[in-house]
């Protein structure tokens, strides 16, 4: 079944065009076999003309979804199904003489504005709704001219056929709803996934109900830089696809320790790795969850990639204070930090000593109860002069 509902399937197809595609070629595939019963009951009671109405309905689409399977043009199958959903029940009605005579068939003809919204675009509906009236009103008017004298057909058929027309109906449209608002629901579902993994929840909750420009003051943050050592040669001697997996294994494994420590990544840069505590969500303890992130980030660079026979090792800075915090840009836009907390970070580890770990002085004040930390001294530092510097040991 999953085979057939994938008939015309393109590799270059969007998940919403995939799914739009399958939920018409599964909708078009159940209404097949109502119209072929559905001309069969008629022949049967000897309306062989009216039979034709669902059975020319039937090898109409079947001839769509062929032609769709071949040339995989959506917009033909899509026109197709509704032309045919439009037209083959006022036909039938016309053919037996009125509304009542018909038992309501032209309800299925409500299938084409109900299957633009679905197919194609909510501003679509429209145009077909003004034609579904049109072919009412046309056919109403025909019966009389076409066959006056209506179709004479026993009562208990024509009110069976009321209440399977009413009922199928609306369960093809019911069928038609659900799926469409699951799809809705899924893709809703993956947009909002992919937007979480770009930025914090809180901050994409906000977003998402509020789209102006984001920004915030915190007080009390501690920000960790970290960066793998001679990296640079390192990749000019691998290929494009090594340095990639290298990467993205060893930022994996630091993504899983910023989960466990409750703190934000805000974002990589080459071969840079920038996280957060205390934004969003502010917490008392931002130094000690970076400082303790930090420790285990350095053993990890060593021992986390164990088919890897270089060893990695990190230069790390942190430093703690105010920062601003908000997302910039309409596209690809990102959630960043800025300030001379954020800036003093990255001097401690672009001035730092390979597989060790720099703090300022606001880090070592908030860590010096907690964690083991020797005294570097001043440190000349790029924009800054001489600044006292300690490092964190464990």
């Amino acid at each position: 079944m999953t085979r057939l509902l994938s008939i015309g399937a393109d590799p270059r197809d969007t998940a919403d065009e995939r799914f739009r595609k399958r939920l018409l070629v599964g909708v078009a595939l159940v209404i097949l076999p109502v119209g072929f019963l559905w001309g069969c009951l008629y022949w049967a009671v000897g309306e062989h003309g009216v039979a034709l109405t669902p059975w020319g309905y039937v090898a109409g689409s079947a001839i769509s979804l062929v032609v769709f399977a071949r040339t995989r043009n959506f917009a033909f199958l899509r026109t197709a199904q509704l032309l045919l959903i439009l037209v083959a029940p006022a036909a039938g009605m016309v053919m037996l003489g009125g509304l009542d005579e018909s038992s309501s068939v032209i309800l299925w003809s409500l299938l084409a504005p109900l299957g633009a919204v679905a197919f194609d675009r909510p501003g679509r509906a429209w145009p077909w709704f003004a034609a579904f009236v049109a072919t009412t009103l046309v056919a109403l008017a025909l019966a009389e001219v076409v066959r006056p004298d209506a179709a004479d057909l026993p009562g208990a058929f024509v009110l069976t056929f009321d209440v399977l027309n009413i009922l199928v109906v609306f369960l093809v449209a019911m069928i038609l709803l659900v799926t469409f608002a699951r799809g809705r629901d899924a893709a809703h579902a993956r947009v909002e996934t992919l937007l979480r993994n770009v930025l914090p929840d809180e901050i994409a909750q906000r977003l998402q109900s509020d789209p102006n420009s984001i920004a915030d003051h915190f007080d009390d943050v501690s920000i960790l830089f970290a960066d793998v050592v001679d990296f640079t040669p390192l990749s000019s001697r691998l290929d494009a696809r090594e340095v990639v997996g290298l990467l993205d294994r060893l930022f994996t494994s630091f993504d899983e320790l910023v989960d466990r420590y409750d703190v934000e990544k805000i974002k990589t840069i080459g071969d840079c790795y920038m996280v957060a505590a205390g934004v969003p969500t502010q917490r008392p303890d931002h130094a000690q969850a970076l400082a303790g992130l930090a420790l285990e980030m350095r053993e990890c660079a060593k021992r986390c990639l164990p088919d890897h026979d270089r060893d990695l090792r990190l230069r790390i800075g942190i430093s703690s204070g105010p920062v601003v915090a908000g997302v910039i840009g309409r596209r690809r836009f990102l959630y960043d930090l800025w300030g001379d907390t954020v800036n003093m970070a990255s001097r401690m580890e672009s001035h730092g000593t390979p597989d060790e770990i720099q703090i300022t002085r606001s880090t070592f004040e908030l860590l010096r109860d907690d964690f083991a930390i020797e005294r570097i001294g001043l440190v000349e530092v790029k924009g800054k002069g001489k600044v006292e510097t300690w490092r964190l040991v464990g």
